[in-house]
């Protein structure tokens, strides 16, 4: 017999292990996990940036510092509403995260680091079926170290971020 039981689990604060994955060392970076950021701009079309981990950063258990660049029609509708959603999936679970956020302008700094709160969360999961993957990047051997080394330095302007935020 088929398992279609299915689980639903909100949250207001990050969960240990994806503040682990958020937690800007990139320890367990692999170039493999990617998020969708979405936001509606004032036309109400949905604009989508694809983070990575490098990209993202959960400073303390409610709240998600993000960098995006400054021209992107993403960066301008979370600007301009001060909506995001972030929709991922990890350990075999769908993760949509509703987030009010604000632009965090720093000097030096050529990505527009935006800070955001958990506004809800939810993890959804069924009993029938795996979930394996999302949209996943790979990354060139070629461009592999250069790649992390430039995310490592993308954590350390969202920690500013986040600092100054605060």
């Amino acid at each position: 017999m088929t398992d279609h039981t299915a689980s639903l689990a909100a949250f207001d604060e990050w969960p240990p292990e994806l503040r682990a994955l958020f937690d800007g060392t990139l320890a367990s970076a692999d170039g493999r996990f990617t998020a969708s950021l979405c936001a509606a701009d004032g036309a109400h079309r949905v604009r989508t940036a694809l983070l990575s981990a490098g990209e993202l950063l959960a400073p303390d258990a409610r709240t998600l510092a993000f960098a995006l660049w400054p021209g992107s029609r993403t960066a301008q509708a979370v600007t301009a509403s001060g909506h995001a959603t972030l929709a991922f999936v990890f350990d075999e679970a769908f993760y949509q995260v509703q987030l009010d956020a604000r632009r965090v302008p720093l000097d030096d700094v050529p990505l527009a680091c935006f800070v955001g709160t958990i506004e809800s969360g939810e993890m959804q999961r069924v009993g029938y079926a795996r979930l394996t993957s999302g949209i996943a990047f790979e990354l060139s051997e070629a461009e592999a170290s250069a790649t992390l080394a430039r995310w490592r330095e993308q954590a350390e302007w969202l920690k500013r971020a986040a600092s100054a935020a605060a």
